[in-house]
């Protein structure tokens, strides 16, 4: 008899067959069900105006790789208009559609749809989950600005928080909830919105800079903000206080942040760093990246996973993204192509 180990084994070896077959050859056609746990989902936004939005899989060793694996999953069918974001809350994958304005949820280890949430959904941006809810920012230029409230349990609407400045990123520490509002470089707020009431408990405003990114590490939140010659990130607990401020000294406009193993990875310009989180001088560039074909397509994408910094060009949005990944110490481990305007890296 075939324990359920052995079961799975053959599962994984059939399914990287199939998937090693797909990558050498996009017309294949396939009826067996992948697997698609312990690997990264490459978030590929897809030109804005255009139903071309996809995922990639990576398998963990960066071995095997299969595009386009929502359409494969779900009879062909588009994922959408611009992939803002993935997230994740249980079994689930929650696939953000900016410009179609939709949430895409499936299950997260068969791409297979779930359901899609679209209510009360106007020029998505990000999510988060706490308390059993998932909460969804919301802001359309020149209009709303707001977080929509949903249960997790069943998607149905809970209720709306606006704000008058930016709804950009959330984020979940301590079972609270922090919006970013702050917007492509400029804002220097943040709100803490408590989820037994989903109410803004207080707005933190930072010292200095403009934040470009706000991401959780720890159960602590951090803004990586740019100033005029300095830069900074901020640490913030999860009730809301500044804690800690890091002064990145001269090194101008710092976003990107990201936090591995008690260090801060973040870019500045072409530039990559690699900074440990108690340390008070910046040091000299991990390594720099070549400019792309156009300034927006260049870093366009940036995650570090296990141990792992990936770094997507988008290549002018016009041709697949060129995506490479670096050690920890800086060297080239992988180059290869995803598709349209790779924004994001996921462990899956």
């Amino acid at each position: 008899m075939i324990d359920m180990k052995t079961t799975r084994l053959l599962q994984l070896f059939f399914g990287f067959l199939l998937l090693f077959n797909i990558s050498c050859n996009s017309d294949s056609e396939f009826t067996q069900e992948m697997y698609y746990g312990n690997g990264i989902l490459v978030a590929n936004e897809g030109n804005f105006g255009k139903p071309n939005a996809d995922v990639t899989f990576l398998t963990g060793d960066l071995s095997l790789k299969q595009d386009n694996i929502f359409s494969a999953n779900n009879g062909g069918s588009n994922l959408g208009d611009v992939l803002q974001t993935i997230a994740f809350n249980g079994e689930n994958a929650y696939l953000l559609l900016n410009n179609s304005n939709k949430i895409q949820v499936v299950n997260r280890y068969t791409f297979k749809k779930v359901t899609e949430i679209t209510s009360q959904i106007n020029q998505p941006r990000y999510l988060a989950f706490a308390n059993n809810n998932i909460y969804v920012t919301n802001d359309k230029f020149n209009g709303e600005k707001y977080v929509a409230v949903y249960k997790a349990s069943d998607y149905s609407f809970v209720k709306k928080i606006s704000f008058t400045d930016a709804a950009e990123r959330v984020v979940e520490a301590g079972n609270n909830i922090f919006v970013q509002n702050a917007s492509y470089g400029f804002g220097n707020k943040i709100s803490y919105i408590t989820t037994s009431n989903n109410e803004v408990q207080s707005t933190i405003t930072l010292p200095n800079g403009d934040i470009n990114k706000m991401i959780t590490n720890n159960e602590k939140v951090y803004a990586i903000a740019a100033g005029t010659a300095d830069s900074y990130i901020y640490e913030i607990s999860s009730a809301g206080s500044i804690t800690k401020t890091t002064t990145l000294t001269g090194i101008t406009n710092a976003t990107n942040l990201e936090i591995e193993n008690g260090n801060f990875y973040f870019t500045s310009g072409n530039n990559v760093y690699k900074m440990a989180m108690n340390a008070t001088t910046v040091p000299a560039p991990l390594f720099t990246v070549a400019s792309s074909t156009d300034p927006y397509s260049t870093l366009y994408g940036f995650n570090v996973i296990n141990g792992g910094i990936f770094v997507s060009d988008a290549n002018g949005f016009t041709e697949d993204s060129k995506i490479t990944v670096y050690s920890s110490t800086g060297s080239v481990i992988k180059t290869f192509t995803a598709g349209k305007g790779t924004n994001g890296f996921y462990a899956n």
